[in-house]
């Protein structure tokens, strides 16, 4: 159980923001309502040795909300028998997860590696359009080499959350040249892959398919942890799963990420030492206090 302590002023102007800007994020949970009420994420990565990498993301994607998440690791056998801490996780290969039907939202890349298979398996995964699919990691250093991949087939709606050196790749360029102009890269980005993209780092910013640009003002050097990138793909699949709207989902997820760092600060978490899945209780914690 775990229970912040935050200024009453401090959580009504966050509880405003919301209310303003992501008001889906602030609607209550129905009395008639289900798990499937609340959408399927799956969760594709995690080669031997980054297991954790979608235990983390898996861990965020059920904290803020979605009905059920499954993790498909990609190994020649599912490398445990349950999430110890997290029991709810469901297991698979990601090879068997990939024909599953019932899936709301793919997230794909964390741990994942880069080799022929998960070349193989991300090709498969763009392919089961229309569910939305946010791409992270090595998946992104995997279409940086592939860029043919995103076709007019690809999923409704689609999310890329590179940091500096994935963006780089992904355009081709240096870090200093990304750094130099963040708007240029992510708008480049978006028009590019006709995707959602988030630009992580120091007030990420946000381009829309369409090219508006939002910049994010939640956050602190906190989030520079290993794990951390995983934990905000998490968020924003499920987000995407439980039916919010693209917009809200993305800017409100990177927006959740952040404000949770600032939370678990004000509580003596971090910055300085902070772990990655300690964001997770803080965004559900964040979450419930948004519908009250």
């Amino acid at each position: 159980m775990n229970h912040f302590h935050i200024e009453s002023k401090l959580l009504h102007q966050w509880q405003r923001h919301a209310k303003l800007s992501f008001p889906a994020l602030c609607q209550a949970r129905l009395a008639e309502s289900h798990k499937g009420t609340y959408g399927t994420v799956a969760i594709l990565g995690g080669q031997a040795g980054m297991s954790g990498a979608i235990i983390l993301a898996g861990s965020a994607a059920l904290n803020s909300g979605c009905g059920k998440v499954w993790l498909g690791f990609k190994q020649a056998d599912i490398p445990l028998a349950v999430i110890a801490n997290q029991p709810e996780l469901m297991l698979n290969t990601a090879e068997h997860l990939l024909t599953r039907q019932d899936v709301t939202t793919w997230v794909m890349g964390c741990g994942l590696g880069t080799d022929s298979t998960a070349q193989r398996l991300l090709t498969q995964c763009l392919q089961k359009s229309p569910s939305p699919i946010l791409l992270d990691a090595d998946a992104l250093n995997i279409l940086a080499q592939q860029p043919h991949l995103i076709t007019h087939q690809q999923p409704s709606c689609l999310v890329l959350t590179p940091h500096p050196g994935e963006a780089a790749r992904l355009l081709h360029c240096s870090i200093a040249e990304i750094q130099s102009n963040r708007h240029q890269a992510v708008s480049r980005l978006a028009e590019q892959f006709a995707a959602w993209v988030v630009l992580k780092g120091n007030h990420s910013l946000i381009a829309s398919p369409s090219g508006q640009i939002r910049q994010n003002q939640s956050g602190n050097p906190g989030l520079a942890t290993a794990g951390s990138g995983d934990v905000l793909s998490g968020i924003i699949g499920s987000l995407l799963a439980q039916h919010i709207p693209p917009e809200q989902a993305v800017n409100g997820g990177v927006w959740l990420h952040g404000l949770a760092a600032e939370i678990l600060a004000l509580n003596q978490i971090g910055p300085i030492g902070l772990c990655a899945h300690e964001i997770v209780a803080a965004v559900r914690w964040l979450r419930n206090r948004l519908t009250d």
